[in-house]
């Protein structure tokens, strides 16, 4: 006669006997071969140029190249040139109007999102065109638009006896014109962005506060502001990181030889200047360092206040 099978003993505390845990199960090497192209790319075209730049940052090029160890002196000349505060504060400002843009693509896309508005498709492509377009193709047509001399802005200023300016040769005008191109071409990534948002927010709480007494302004501030904060703050991001690489649409529209570009010019332009223009690559190097650190610390700072004002749910 065979054997009873032994009982499985049973689990302290209980009356019920303990399940043996299942193997481990091995994916062998198929997940690492997926992610290896990632890895790679990562390292080659982001990290390690990065860690090259540390480097050259730390040197300084010949004319013929080559590279010799200076140590802190191009973080040195940072803190005495006249032109990088400047360059700082007018990136600054490009990027303050940029971000002016989030709350006018808020109201957009209540208004696109709104039910049973037709051709809501279309308005949302309508706007992302100019984000996906070159931009040095739209520097090249806002700079004919800002034109002082035939340009339509002018023009139309000057049906009511207003005379305009020259706005991108005019220090006082050339930074701002070019931020509300900035801000022009990033709306439709914002209205995009935020009216993914809107679709997720359930149509019952407007129901609800309608139910309840609740004006379409008030529904839009208690229950549309605040569900919408997390896409708002995810495109404060990005609008501070592409703030701060203002280069090709300051770059097109301006011009290398404008006598606003001394007053204009951003820290990339500067990075661009001497690295490629003046042959410093070392010093240029340390400008984007510099930059690199600028825009850790504003995002940095953006993860740290957004715990005050950002709702999860």
């Amino acid at each position: 006669m065979s054997k009873p099978a032994a009982a499985a003993p049973l689990q302290a505390g209980t009356t019920e006997p303990a399940r043996s845990k299942p193997p481990l199960h091995v994916d062998g090497p198929w997940p690492w071969l997926f992610i290896i192209p990632t890895v790679f790319g990562i390292g080659v075209f982001y990290l390690w140029p990065i860690l090259q730049t540390f480097y050259f940052s730390f040197t300084r090029s010949g004319v013929f190249g080559g590279a010799k160890f200076i140590g802190l002196g191009n973080y040195a000349q940072l803190l005495t040139d006249s032109t990088i505060p400047q360059s700082i504060l007018n990136t600054a400002v490009y990027t303050v109007i940029v971000l002016l843009g989030i709350p006018i693509a808020v109201a957009l896309s209540s208004l696109i999102e709104r039910p049973g508005l037709k051709f809501a498709a279309f308005y949302r492509t309508l706007y992302f065109v100019p984000y996906i377009t070159m931009p040095a193709a739209v520097g090249i047509v806002w700079r004919l638009i800002y034109n002082g001399d035939f340009g339509p802005i002018n023009w139309f200023l000057g049906l009511f006896g207003i005379k305009g300016p020259y706005w991108t040769s005019t220090p006082g005008f050339a930074l701002v014109a070019v931020a509300i191109v900035g801000l022009w071409m990033s709306l439709g990534f914002n209205l995009i962005i935020i009216s993914a948002g809107l679709r997720e927010i359930p149509r019952e709480l407007y129901e609800a506060a309608e139910m309840d007494g609740a004006t379409r302004l008030r529904q839009f501030f208690s229950i549309t502001v605040p569900l919408l904060t997390p896409s708002i703050f995810f495109v404060s991001i990005v609008s501070v990181i592409s703030g701060f690489q203002l280069f090709d649409l300051l770059y097109v529209m301006l011009g290398t030889s404008n006598l606003a570009m001394p007053q204009t010019q951003s820290l990339v332009y500067i990075f661009y200047n001497q690295g490629f223009l003046q042959n410093n690559k070392g010093y240029a190097a340390s400008i984007g360092i510099l930059i690199l650190a600028i825009i850790a610390i504003l995002t940095a700072i953006q993860f740290r206040v957004q715990k005050r004002w950002v709702n999860y749910v």
